[in-house]
């Protein structure tokens, strides 16, 4: 038997199960050369959800994160969580896309790939593992391990023996809702040893209380490395303490060998990080030791609980709860992990709010059901099957999902054009496209105006003065409003403010600076809300948002709008997108009828109850109202 090893999952795994990931970069990058010393087979520092909540909520560049905590960390291999052909987002991409992250995620400092598909798909992988063994990284096959009628030991290692064959360097049994028990893990890791012959990689959440007991057992067995995080964010949603494990096998065939006075030097900075950013503890709750039952893992937990603070619901956990192994039973026990968790997890969460089980049923659950995330595990019920697909085409289960996707790296790279300047921003664009572009906007604009700054000043004469918050606030004002151009001039000083990809306006009269610039007018919406809501005639029936989330006319940017004023809908026919819990979930009409007015803008925040539709049903025509 030989020491065990040790992955730190902290400012992966770690801030994403209990921090929702709302950790920055300057929080971690202080502490990095003392975890650089530690002497662990690897930091996972990048992947999950750390990629797109970079872009959502943090307003920082994912791929620069990458190479500053690389800078940071040279000694120590970094390792990144990739769903399969999901990459790091929510729907399949294609190989070529597939190949360009992988290299570019290899050359930016990643070592160490953990793979995993939340449905064990082997179909799902074969891309990331050939891009990985291409560029000469270390591929970890992962296991999404649950507890099913249809999931057993036999079918673990039959999927285990299909990432062998793919040239997995590491098997990982990847436990995301703290479901294993010491002697169920003591016996998958024998059984992996002596089938699969590969070194074992146990990664197992806290949640229910057990994964230390796992770890001990499963080192006892034979594996090789175990996932911890340090204690001012392990327990609860996480990982069991690095401290915890690294003193429990002091003294055994399996010491880890790592300083532990080093590891609470490092934790008691975690600790003020805690308290600085009011970041909760890991606790395990009642509700987490119920996980036997609900299986839910922490970070779908934690993210749960977040998106129900949102939608003010935060009483209705409890019911949830209940309500997720009911989803996932119906269509067909699929692990609870990314994308899977917010597919199933969503689910429970409309069937509660709305109190119509099946009522409000997102995209993405649509494409699972018909077979476009990859195989469902077990039996999909009938009933829900034809209620939510209907009429809709089903993947013939000889087809790989992911070879229906086609979007090449170059198609996107034109798409985004001028705005990307790196290959990681084309990547960046082509798995979030809305964030990406707003992002790259954002950071663009600002060259472009320091660029613009920079040239004007030149015709200035010597000691004019240009306020550099006031040339701030304009572009502010540009972005808002949708204007190319803005001239301004204070003193004989002239100022042009463009936006990137504007056209130069024409000479017109400047305006003072002291005075908001002139706006064109926006263009028209199909309809001008009405305002007076006496005029709307009795008939004309409210469509409202079922949950807090972001309105969407098009099924994407630059595609028609789902419907217009005027147009006649069929009962069930989608209306519009409401982007909630990183799901685009459609909103349909309830019956056959008439789009008389369009209350949201494309684009907008809306709260639940917000009404974005009056529809009016079939056969009460009314004259629509006059506006003013």
């Amino acid at each position: 038997m030989s020491k065990l090893h040790i992955m730190d999952t902290t400012i992966r795994d770690g801030q994403q199960s209990l921090w929702a990931t709302r950790m920055h970069i300057g929080d971690m990058l202080p502490i990095l050369p003392k975890m650089d010393k530690v002497g662990y087979w690897a930091i996972e520092a990048w992947g999950g959800a750390t990629f797109d909540t970079c872009l959502r909520f943090l307003d920082e560049n994912p791929w620069e994160r990458l190479r500053s905590i690389k800078a940071n960390a040279p000694n120590t291999p970094l390792a990144m969580l990739s769903r399969g052909q999901n990459l790091v987002g929510y729907k399949h991409y294609s190989k070529d896309i597939v190949n360009h992250f992988i290299e570019a995620a290899k050359r930016n400092g990643v070592h160490v790939f953990r793979v995993f598909d939340a449905l064990n798909d082997i179909r799902n992988v074969v891309d990331n593992a050939e891009a990985i063994k291409a560029c000469g990284g270390h591929f970890e096959g992962a296991i999404s391990y649950t507890v099913s009628p249809v999931h057993t030991l036999d079918s673990y290692i039959e999927y285990a023996q299909q990432l062998k064959e793919l040239g997995a360097d590491t098997i990982a049994i990847k436990d995301m809702a703290g479901l294993l028990t010491p002697y169920r893990t003591e016996r998958i890791v024998k059984a992996f040893n002596a089938e699969i012959g590969l070194p074992v990689h146990v990664h197992c959440h806290y949640v229910g209380g057990m994964a230390p007991a796992n770890i001990l057992k499963a080192a006892e067995a034979g594996a090789a490395i175990a996932d911890t995080a340090h204690a001012p964010l392990a327990f609860g949603n996480s990982h069991p303490a690095v401290e915890m494990v690294t003193a429990a096998l002091q003294e055994s065939a399996y010491d880890t060998g790592l300083d532990l006075e080093l590891l609470f030097e490092i934790s008691n900075y975690w600790e003020e990080v805690r308290k600085r950013g009011h970041f909760n503890r890991g606790v395990s709750s009642l509700t987490h030791m119920q996980v036997y039952s609900h299986q839910v893992p922490g970070g779908m937990m934690s993210n749960l609980m977040a998106q129900l603070a949102v939608q003010n619901a935060e009483d209705r956990l409890p019911e949830v709860m209940a309500e997720i192994p009911k989803v996932r039973a119906e269509v067909g026990y699929p692990p609870l992990v990314t994308p899977l968790s917010q597919i199933v997890g969503t689910q429970a969460v409309f069937n509660v709010l709305t109190g119509r089980r099946w009522g409000v049923v997102s995209r993405e659950m649509k494409d699972y059901l018909c077979g476009y995330y990859g195989k469902a595990p077990g039996r999909v019920d009938k009933e829900i099957l034809k209620k939510v697909v209907g009429d809709s085409d089903v993947l013939d289960a000889n087809v790989a999902p992911g070879s229906l996707v086609t979007t090449t790296f170059d198609e996107v790279a034109e798409e985004i054009g001028d705005l990307a300047q790196s290959e990681e921003d084309v990547l960046m664009y082509a798995l979030f496209p809305n964030e990406a572009r707003t992002y790259l906007s954002k950071h663009r604009t600002q060259e472009k105006v320091e660029f613009l700054m920079a040239e004007e000043s030149s015709a200035t004469k010597e000691g004019d003065y240009v306020d550099i918050n006031q040339i701030r606030e304009l572009v502010r004002i540009a972005e808002e409003s949708g204007v190319g151009e803005i001239l301004v001039e204070e003193e004989g000083v002239r100022v042009a403010v463009r936006m990137p990809g504007a056209v130069a306006a024409a000479p017109a009269a400047a305006a003072p600076v002291a005075a908001a610039p002139a706006v064109p007018a926006a263009a028209a919406p199909a309809a001008a809300p009405v305002s007076d809501e006496a005029a709307r005639p009795a008939s004309w029936k409210p469509v409202e948002a079922p949950m807090v989330g972001t309105f969407y006319a098009a099924p994407a940017p630059g595609e028609p709008a789902f419907v217009q004023v005027g147009d006649e809908v069929a009962a069930g026919q989608t209306l519009c997108i409401v982007e909630a819990m990183k799901l685009m979930n459609e909103i349909a009409a309830d019956e056959v009828g008439t789009v008389r007015e369009i209350c949201v803008e494309d684009g907008s925040p809306v709260e639940f109850g917000t009404v974005l539709f009056y529809v009016e049903p079939l056969g009460k025509p009314a004259p629509a109202p006059e506006t003013a």
